[in-house]
Formats: C-alpha cells, sequence, structure tokens
C-alpha cells in the first residue's frame, strides 16, 4: 500500500523516464561559507598533483598495512598521508586511550554540553595518537526496531533528540582535532544480511536456510526519509561535519554507497554537504558508478568486507586510474572527490603542528613489520602514547548523569549507610577474562559498560559496581556480600536473606554482525535479560524486601516479569557507561549526583508493541525491508496505535520534584526563506587537465610490490586497453546547496516556562517540548528540551528556540520543507516532563507568522481540542491517486525517484548490470555483484 504522500514521487518518477544509471549528477561545491578558505587551500593543494597522486588520497592501501599512513601518501610533496580510525567510544584497539560512554548513554543525558564534551575529548584523543580522520559519531542506525545491533553506538529513535546529539558530538569530535564521520548514511537499521559473505557463512546456526544474493534493501517512501531518518542529519551538515559514512545496505534496491540520488542530489545537494563521503568497510560495490554517485573515498580499500575476500583488490586505486583514462570517470570529479577530502584536511587546521601517527591499530607490540601480511619493514610500530588526560571525570560524569531512575519506592534511594548490602549477579563484578578478553568486546561476562564490534574500544581500566559499592560502602562500615553467579539460587537465598539492601544486576547485550554472542548475530533476539536476569530478579525480590535492579543494556529491556513485584523497590537503568562505570553508579546511589537522566525511547510492556523488528528470516534472495510504519516508530508508534508503555520515551524520576508553570510562546522575527539556488549545472574544471598518457601511470621499476597493498598504478600490459571511451551514462556536474539549508534553523517561535524545583534536595530537570502539526504527522513530537540545574526551592526561567524545520513538514510535489502554518494548521504545544506527562499547552495560530516588523505575539493557554485544517495529504491524494493506483503493481516506489523494476536490465557506465542474478565483468576486471 504505497500512503497519499507517495503519489506525487511516483508521478515525479513516471514522468521522468529515468531508471537507474541514465544520468548521474555530481554535485561540486565551491566551499560556501566558512569552507571558503579551506576549499581555496584545497584546490590549490589538489591542482599540483598527478592523477596517481590523486587517486593515492581516495584508496586507502587496504589490510596489508597494519602501521603507518594509509590514505594519500604523496612523497614528492613531502605529504605524509592520512591516517583512519575508528570508533565513537574511543581510539580503537590500541592503548593509553579512554573506553568513553556509548552514544547511547549520551542521549540518556539529555545533555549538550556533556554530548559537546564526551566528544571533545574523544576527538582530542584521536588527534593525540596522530589520527587525521575518525568513524564517528554515528547516527545510523536510527533505532527502527529496538534489537536492532547497533543501536546503542547511536542516540534515539527520536530524530530531533538524535540530531541535537549528532550535531553535538560532531562539534566536539572536531573542535578536538579530528574529521568527524558521521556513519551510517542511511536506513541502516539491522545486522542482519547487511553483507552477502557474512551472513551466508552462518548458514543454518542463524536460521540462514538459503543463501542471499545482495545486502538487504531498506524500503522507504520520501516523506518518511526526510522527516525521520534524514532530519538528524540536517543538524550535522549544518553543524560543520567533516565527512560521511554511506552505510552497506541498499535503499530502495539501490547500493546505498552508489545511490546517485542519496549521495548526489540530497547529501551534496539539497544539504549542501561540503565534506567528502567514504565507504564503510565492504559497501563499496562498484567502481565507476560508486564514483558517480558521489563517493569520494574508499576503505579499506578492498573489495569485499572486512578482508574476507579480495585482499589487495580494488575497485579503485589502479582501476579508478584507468577510469580516468579511459573517459568513464570525467577527471573533474576526481578532482572534486580530492578537493572535498583535502578540504576537510584543511578546515580542521591538520596542515599545522598535527601529531605524527604513533601507534598500530589492532597490534600492541612495540616492535613488527609495518607491512605484517608481506612481513616488511620491521620497525617500532607503537609509541605507547598515553592520551587519556583528564577524561576519566568526563565519562564519570557523562555515566551519572545519564542514569535512569525508573521506579522508587518510598524513598528507597539514595541509600544512607545501610547496614548491609547484598550484590547479586554476575553483571555486578568483573569478567573472569578481564575487560578486553574478548576481542572487539565480543562477549558477555561479567559487568557490560560497552557493546561489541568496530564501534568498541580497548578499556584501560573497568571499574565495576561491586568494586565501588565496596570503596563507598568502608566509608559507611556497611557490611558487603555478594555472589557473581545468576544460576546458585541456594547460595543468593543465603545471601540476600541477611540484608538490608539487595543489588541485583541484570543486562543484555548486542553489537555488529561479524560477531555472534550466545546466538545473537548482532542484533539481539528478543528484548529479555540475559542469562537468566528476569529469573535472577525474581528469586532475589522473594527473599529480600528491599531489592534494587540495576541493568546495563544497549537499548530497552521488557521488565514485567518482575516490575511491579512489591519487594522490587527501585530500579536503575544505566545504558552501556564505559570504564568508569561503578563509580557512576554510586554517585548516583548515593546521591552524590541526582539521578536525571531520560529515556531516549520507549519500553514497552511487550515486544510487538513497538510495530517494528528485525527481519530474521530473509524473504528472498534480496531480503526486502519494507518500512511500511513510515513515520510511526517507538513512542510516535505507541500514540498513534493507542498503547500503553511500561515506561514511556522521555520518562525518568528525580530524587526531587519539580513545578512547571507560566508557559509563554513568542512570535520571533525571522528572514523569509532563502531559496534553494536557481544554479545546477556548473563549469566543473577544478585544476588543469594533467597528462592522460597511460604510459605515465604504469608501476615505478623504482618500487617493489607489496602483497595485499594497493596502489594507484596501472599494469603497463593494461595500457593498450585503454581508449578515450564515451560514458553510456549522462554525467551532469551540477551546484553544490547551502551548507545546511541554513534558512532552515531560523529561530520562529520561543517557548518559555517558570521551572521551579519545589523538593529538599538540589536536581536537573529535563523539560521537554512536544508539537501536532497535523497534517497526518504523530500526534506529539519533540522539538525541543532544556536540562535545567535548581537549588531546593530554586526557580527559573526555561526558554526553548523552536526552528523552521520543527514546524515544517516535507512536501514530496515541490520537494521542500514547508511550514505548517501556511497550510492553515494550527499547531499545538505541550511541555513536560515526558511524552506522556505533559504540565503546560498552549497554541500557535496560523495568522500568527513570523513577521518582518519584529512583533512577538503570545499564544494563551488553552485546553479546548484543536482543529486543523486541510491535511497535505489529502490534497495530493486526489491529485495523483488515478496514476498511482495504475502503475503501483508494476513499480515500486522508490525514495530516489527512479523506478526499481528489475526487468529489463539497466547498463550502467562501468558495465556493471544491476541484476543480481549474474556476475558481470567490467573493464577494470574486478567482480561487481556477488554472485549467486
Amino acid at each position: 500500500m504505497i500512503s497519499s504522500l507517495a503519489f506525487s514521487l511516483l508521478f515525479l518518477t513516471l514522468v521522468s523516464g529515468q531508471s537507474e544509471g541514465d544520468v548521474y549528477t555530481p554535485r561540486i561545491s565551491q566551499g560556501s561559507g566558512n569552507w571558503s578558505a579551506a576549499y581555496a587551500k584545497a584546490r590549490q593543494f589538489v591542482c599540483q598533483l598527478t592523477l596517481t597522486e590523486k587517486v593515492n588520497l581516495t584508496t586507502q592501501t587496504g589490510t596489508g598495512q597494519s602501521y603507518g599512513y594509509s590514505l594519500g601518501q604523496i612523497p614528492r610533496l613531502n605529504f605524509q598521508g592520512l591516517a583512519l580510525d575508528d570508533s565513537p567510544t574511543g581510539v580503537r584497539s590500541t592503548d593509553y586511550t579512554s573506553a568513553f560512554a556509548a552514544g547511547l548513554n549520551l542521549a540518556m543525558s539529555w545533555d549538550r554540553q556533556l554530548m559537546y564534551l564526551q566528544s571533545f575529548g574523544n576527538g582530542a584523543e584521536h588527534k593525540a595518537k596522530g589520527v587525521n580522520i575518525a568513524y564517528a559519531p554515528v547516527c545510523g542506525p536510527l533505532g527502527r526496531t529496538p534489537t536492532g545491533g547497533r543501536i546503542w553506538e547511536s542516540y534515539s529513535p527520536d530524530p530531533y533528540l538524535s540530531g541535537i546529539a549528532f550535531a553535538n558530538s560532531i562539534s566536539g569530535m572536531q573542535d578536538g582535532g579530528t574529521i568527524a564521520v558521521g556513519k551510517h548514511f542511511i536506513l541502516y537499521e539491522q545486522e542482519h544480511y547487511r553483507q552477502v559473505i557474512e551472513w551466508n557463512s552462518y548458514g543454518p546456526a542463524a536460521n540462514v536456510t538459503s543463501n542471499i544474493t545482495e545486502p538487504y534493501s531498506s524500503n522507504a517512501d520520501d516523506r518518511t526519509l526526510h522527516e525521520l531518518y534524514l532530519f538528524p542529519w540536517y543538524d550535522a551538515v549544518y553543524s560543520g561535519m567533516g565527512a560521511v559514512m554511506c552505510s552497506y545496505n541498499q535503499v530502495n534496491n539501490t547500493q546505498a554507497c552508489q545511490n546517485n540520488h542519496l549521495l548526489n542530489d540530497i547529501l551534496k545537494g539539497e544539504m549542501g554537504f561540503q565534506g567528502f563521503i567514504v565507504s564503510d568497510d565492504g559497501s563499496q560495490h562498484s567502481g565507476v558508478l560508486s564514483a558517480l554517485a558521489g563517493m569520494d573515498m574508499t576503505i579499506l580499500g578492498e573489495t569485499s568486507p572486512n578482508g574476507v575476500e579480495g585482499l589487495g583488490i580494488s575497485f579503485w586505486g589502479p582501476n579508478l586510474t584507468e577510469a580516468v583514462l579511459n573517459g568513464s570517470v570525467p577527471e573533474w570529479r576526481l578532482d572534486d572527490m580530492t578537493t572535498r577530502i583535502m578540504a576537510a584536511y584543511f578546515q580542521l587546521g591538520q596542515d599545522v603542528d598535527f601529531p605524527e601517527l604513533n601507534f598500530a591499530q589492532g597490534d600492541l607490540s612495540t616492535y613488527g613489520y609495518e607491512y605484517p601480511m608481506a612481513m616488511a619493514n620491521f620497525t617500532q610500530i607503537n609509541e605507547h602514547v598515553d592520551v587519556r588526560d583528564t577524561h576519566a571525570s568526563i565519562i564519570r560524569t557523562v555515566g551519572s548523569n545519564s542514569i535512569v531512575m525508573l521506579k522508587n519506592v518510598n524513598n528507597t534511594l539514595p541509600l544512607s549507610a545501610p547496614k548491609q548490602i547484598a550484590i547479586i549477579g554476575e553483571d555486578a563484578g568483573p569478567s573472569v577474562y578481564g575487560p578486553n578478553g574478548c576481542p572487539d568486546r565480543g562477549c558477555d561476562n561479567g559487568t557490560l559498560a560497552m557493546g561489541w564490534g568496530s564501534g568498541s574500544t580497548n578499556f584501560p581500566y573497568l571499574v565495576t559496581p561491586l568494586e565501588a559499592i565496596q570503596a563507598r560502602a568502608l566509608q559507611d562500615m556497611t557490611v558487603v556480600q555478594y555472589v557473581l553467579t545468576n544460576f546458585d539460587a541456594p547460595l543468593i537465598d543465603s545471601v540476600v536473606q541477611q540484608a538490608t539492601v539487595c543489588m541485583v544486576f541484570i543486562n543484555a547485550d548486542s553489537g555488529e554482525g561479524y560477531i555472534e554472542v550466545g546466538g545473537n548475530y548482532g542484533d539481539r533476539n528478543n528484548l529479555t535479560a540475559w542469562l537468566g536476569g528476569d529469573a535472577l530478579v525474581q528469586e532475589v525480590a522473594g527473599n529480600c524486601s528491599n531489592t534494587i535492579v540495576i541493568m546495563h543494556a544497549p537499548g530497552p529491556l521488557l521488565m514485567e516479569d518482575w516490575i511491579e513485584h512489591p519487594n522490587v523497590t527501585a530500579v536503575l537503568f544505566a545504558g552501556l557507561p564505559g570504564q568508569e562505570s561503578g563509580n557512576s553508579l554510586v554517585d548516583v546511589l548515593y546521591g552524590a549526583v541526582n539521578p536525571s537522566g531520560k529515556l531516549p525511547w520507549t519500553v514497552a510492556k511487550a515486544q510487538e508493541d513497538y510495530g517494528t523488528n528485525v527481519l530474521y528470516i530473509p524473504n528472498g534472495p534480496v531480503p526486502q525491508i519494507n518500512f511500511t510504519e513510515g513515520l510511526f516508530i517507538d513512542y510516535r508508534h505507541f500514540d498513534e496505535a493507542s498503547i500503553e508503555p511500561r515506561f514511556e520515551f522521555g520518562f525518568g524520576l528525580s530524587y526531587t520534584t519539580f513545578d512547571y508553570q507560566d508557559i509563554d510562546i513568542a512570535i520571533l522575527a525571522a528572514p523569509s526563506p532563502t531559496p534553494s539556488s536557481t544554479q545546477t549545472t556548473v563549469n566543473p574544471s577544478i585544476c588543469p587537465s594533467t597528462s592522460l598518457n597511460p604510459a605515465d601511470y604504469v608501476f615505478p621499476t623504482t618500487i617493489s610490490s607489496l602483497i595485499n597493498y594497493i596502489y594507484p598504478y596501472i599494469n603497463a600490459t593494461a595500457t593498450a586497453t585503454i581508449s578515450s571511451a564515451t560514458p553510456t551514462n549522462s554525467i551532469v556536474p551540477e551546484a553544490a546547496g547551502l551548507e545546511g539549508d541554513p534558512s532552515l534553523f531560523d529561530v520562529l517561535y520561543r517557548v518559555s516556562l517558570t521551572l521551579q524545583n519545589n523538593g529538599t534536595v538540589a536536581g536537573q530537570e529535563v523539560s521537554q517540548v512536544y508539537l501536532d502539526l497535523g497534517n497526518d504527522e504523530p500526534i506529539h513530537q519533540l522539538r525541543g528540551f532544556n536540562k535545567t540545574m535548581l537549588q531546593a526551592g530554586e526557580t527559573q526561567i526555561v526558554t526553548f528556540d523552536i526552528r523552521r524545520r520543527d514546524v515544517s513538514i516535507w512536501d514530496v510535489v515541490s520537494q521542500s520543507w514547508v511550514e505548517v502554518i501556511s497550510l492553515g494548521t494550527i499547531i499545538e504545544v505541550h511541555v513536560g516532563a515526558s511524552s506522556r506527562d505533559f504540565r503546560l499547552s498552549g497554541i500557535i495560530q496560523g495568522q500568527q507568522s513570523p513577521s518582518a516588523d519584529g512583533a512577538a505575539n503570545e499564544t494563551s493557554i488553552t485546553t479546548s481540542p484543536i482543529t486543523t485544517g486541510m491535511t497535505l495529504a489529502s490534497t495530493l491524494a486526489t491529485t495523483y491517486l488515478a496514476i498511482a493506483s495504475s502503475t503501483a503493481s508494476a513499480i515500486q516506489q522508490i525514495s530516489d525517484g527512479q523506478p526499481q523494476n528489475p526487468s529489463p536490465v539497466q547498463q550502467i557506465s562501468d558495465g556493471q548490470v544491476q541484476n543480481p542474478t549474474a556476475v558481470q565483468q567490467i573493464p577494470d576486471g574486478q567482480v561487481q555483484q556477488s554472485t549467486p
């Protein structure tokens, strides 16, 4: 069923007559705004390079190198190259670095300053290790399904909260000195079936009874794409993000990393992104096409994911050199690729006093081979530089300020010198393997403070809850007993029956799809606690009248088995807090920090209440995941379907209480929306043409070739096949848009209220603004929040800026954002402590749109029903119903405006056939589609 708002895009698809590969529109950025100086330097640098030197800046050298600069080495100019590394939780696979809290915890904190400060520390540590480019932060997956494996790396299924966290994380990392790579773009919402080799290797063990031939396709309509999944990326681009990583999956049956509409038209065009686009490890599926569609850099450079196959073989490298020589990729496109990369380098000032790279990723030895596969250049590969600075304090603060208190009966917490504490559960203590005993944290043993996969890092240490509670208990002469197993009921019963306070620790884990833990292949199989956690809570609560439950998990856990047990007196959700886990927890347990975290997602009473789930069993050789829920995920879905959650989005208790009074809504003067640039085609020539004589780019006789190392040079035998070929595609260079579409960030309205702490202790309150925009939108959407510290009895005025984009919806006809006020809609405004705890309400009338004279108006508070005007959806449905109903059965609706009907097969410029049923050979000699 195609929604009415999708009809118009289908109409545009039909009249355009275009299909995959007909037209490519590389967007040429001239360096607008504060990027202008960086672009000037980048153009000057790039224009002195040879063809192979430019190619060297686009293609990482592969897995054959473990130490040294793996991209862009230009010896002729004494340019040492660029170093790249993960991750969002810290510099990956090295030593003397911090293990930061997960992105999930940043969202749980709802604290803009902490989002920035932790990310600044992460960026500073990458820089101090000599890393130019860091694959972080993460905003994809957004969190369509709560069992998604990598949702702990990102923030929240709410696009507004994610956008604020994403932008502040990017600003922090880049102010710390490292180019931030926002990932993963886009609709990468599960781990199952993201890569062919990976998932076919699991086979029947993962319920895969037949092989897949292509990564799954996420299929979403245009309005859902823009208003939900792209929404946070506008914030990221506006914040000056230096790079974007395109994702493993397909989007509407086109690979994300070769999707012209997503990369060129939307990211670089509509959003005005001025940095570069880099592949993930294995997400590149073509040579020429990915270059034309907007990808600028490939990592690790090799054809196959994680170096499983295709070591030392690249879709780019020498094949990109050949593609430029034979005309398949215009030289100006290569110039734009390298200019974007170097512009980000100069934008962050990395050309001045940037530290030397001082470690080898994944090898902690002091001495080793720089090229281990070739066993070449034995040298010092690690200098063991300690870059942690004072970041432990930030990590501890993030951890304590992100803990969400879900239950606190009769002021069980904070603790006050309890006589005897029983600590129960494996999650309370250390792993028998040590904090880094499992590669990439791929196990659940001991306390859980980080998920698994490439988003992990090494712990310099891990403060366990047991360790921290014991240290604090010494001050009160409290007796502490513990049992660090979940399965010895008699021993557990005997210990908890003696205690005045019983703390039971449970967890669940998830991560990236290349690691399986306990039958969970990246994505969680369900939302229950692992290792019998729910039964453990019941066992303890059945023998202890004062049971406190502490949870560590990458996302929501179901709690129905025990949440209403009368002996469960307090519940804390601590997320994945990093190295200071136990200390952060003790700060809250004993009241040094008043809990102020809020849920960044909904906790349901049953898993099916979410309405979305991971596709666990493939529904074809190319798995299709249809986002039929549209805009309605997480709390939006619960509201739409009138489902009562256990704990709603935005919920979280405090040791004090807060009173909301006196809402005021002011209309601010703002400039009219900036019209999109009428300039489309541009002169793409950035540099004078370089030599296109193939003989100039053959492998030099002065260099000894290393095994599994990617060079930009072509083989001498290949020169005979090179000709000035005419591309089969229409390649039309167009101008990039304005960075972040600045007019969307104009502040149109200012909501204010009076907030009072009417309790007896100081605390922080996260007050939240929700709007009802009508027009078939979710009835409540977060569009503002503020975290305010108040002393006992203190009162403050709290304000929220509402931007143009916050009151706009995506019009698929005009392909633009439209303010709902212009549609005659009355906007309902609600302010409160969660998505279902509204304390104040008001309205914004259609006639009160911002005026040029700067007059400010105030709305009155209303409790009466509000009627909206005619919805945009009904208008579009009338116009396009006949067209859609006659064609929807033949052509699938997609966001890039191109039909994906697989017949007839479409030919593209590198010779790749867009039909996954057969392997196709292309001019660069590499297979471009996976074997069925």
